[in-house]
């Protein structure tokens, strides 16, 4: 009776606002400019002149956008019965909010006349998701955990959940999620991990991994270039950490966190601009598994996200002469989106890659 009902409330179309803190800045709700803030935009478009404005916009004004260019830095993830509304990290104003945010993220819904229509829809994994991204949610925002036990549960979460549909056991999902409930609450989710991960898990939770990294610069390097100066980041990554050896590499990441890292005095803002990071990858993205089935390549997507954000936050302070302020840290993680984000080659090129390499190796 309770499935019946919450699917019944689906039904009726929502819009759900992804807001980022109690009170949103006036950005949300304001349309940007492409000529008062030039490098807002900044999509992949034949329009833009040598100074990042757009052509087509100067010469007819906004009536003459298209609806990308009209909604960025808004974001929508279309599903039956429900619209979500999120900003894209790729704008470097809406980093900011996103990023700058110490409270945790919060969600508004309103509900609409409109209809939609969707076929083949499949409501009960859909229902499923949302209930595990719920989880998720509230293992994330758990800011009693350390961050990276946070990131360790979310992927154990989701190995086991894609374990479930390719076994053919979604029934046995909710039972999953009322289990990683049970060690949240009982604070034993290290022993959720452990568990989960002797059951075919992979463990890409992890960071600042030698081998691993530098294979993964290699797919970032094979992904559709939209910009030039991301073979400035990419490059600053090879040659500040990737051409000594191991032992090298150990001590430029554990120096880093020392000063502005997860054991330094920062640790609190560090790990609040994970906590962020996390959310809105998990939110953008995760229940677009409803689509094509592949649920850990959405969680590996948001901590393959981190991990790199982390490794040029790196380079950047190795760059700065081991300084880094939050507009480095706003600033490569507008890039990073910018790339990975504003093609839709280099999205599905990566979730393959990750399913390939942390699910299916395994």
């Amino acid at each position: 009776m309770q499935r019946m009902i919450k699917f019944e409330l689906k039904r009726s179309f929502k819009n759900r606002l992804f807001l980022i803190s109690l009170l949103i800045s006036l950005a949300l709700v304001t349309w940007y400019s492409i000529e008062r803030i030039p490098y807002c935009v900044q999509l992949n478009s034949e329009f833009l002149n040598d100074e990042n404005l757009c052509d087509l916009y100067k010469a007819l004004e906004p009536d003459a956008l298209c609806d990308t260019c009209r909604m960025y830095p808004r974001h929508t993830e279309e599903y039956e019965g429900l619209r979500e509304l999120s900003l894209s990290l790729s704008c470097p104003k809406a980093a900011k909010i996103i990023l700058s945010c110490k409270e945790p993220v919060r969600f508004l819904e309103e509900e609409t006349e409109e209809e939609d229509d969707f076929e083949d829809f499949d409501f009960m994994m859909f229902s499923q998701l949302e209930d595990t991204r719920d989880v998720l949610f509230a293992v994330l925002q758990d800011r009693s955990l350390p961050l990276t036990l946070r990131i360790s549960v979310s992927e154990q979460l989701t190995e086991s959940y894609q374990n479930c549909i390719e076994e053919g056991r979604q029934f046995d999902i909710d039972d999953l999620l009322r289990e990683c409930e049970r060690h949240q609450k009982e604070g034993s989710l290290s022993e959720f991990i452990s568990k989960h991960l002797s059951e075919k898990g992979a463990d890409a939770a992890s960071l600042h991994q030698w081998n691993r990294q530098k294979k993964e610069l290699q797919v970032l390097r094979g992904l559709e270039r939209l910009r030039p100066e991301w073979n400035q980041i990419l490059d600053g990554a090879e040659k500040w950490l990737y051409q000594e050896n191991e032992e090298t590499y150990k001590n430029i990441c554990k120096e880093f966190h020392q000063m502005y890292g997860a054991l330094s005095n920062y640790k609190e803002e560090w790990e609040n601009v994970g906590e962020q990071l996390m959310m809105f990858f998990v939110y953008t993205y995760f229940c677009g598994a409803v689509y094509d089935d592949m649920v850990c390549s959405k969680m590996e997507m948001a901590l393959f996200s981190i991990r790199w954000v982390q490794e040029f936050l790196i380079v950047r302070w190795l760059e700065n002469g081991k300084t880094l302020s939050m507009k480095d840290v706003e600033e490569i993680s507008w890039r990073y989106a910018r790339e990975v984000e504003h093609s839709d080659n280099n999205l599905n090129t990566l979730e393959d890659w990750l399913f390939e390499n942390y699910y299916l190796i395994h």
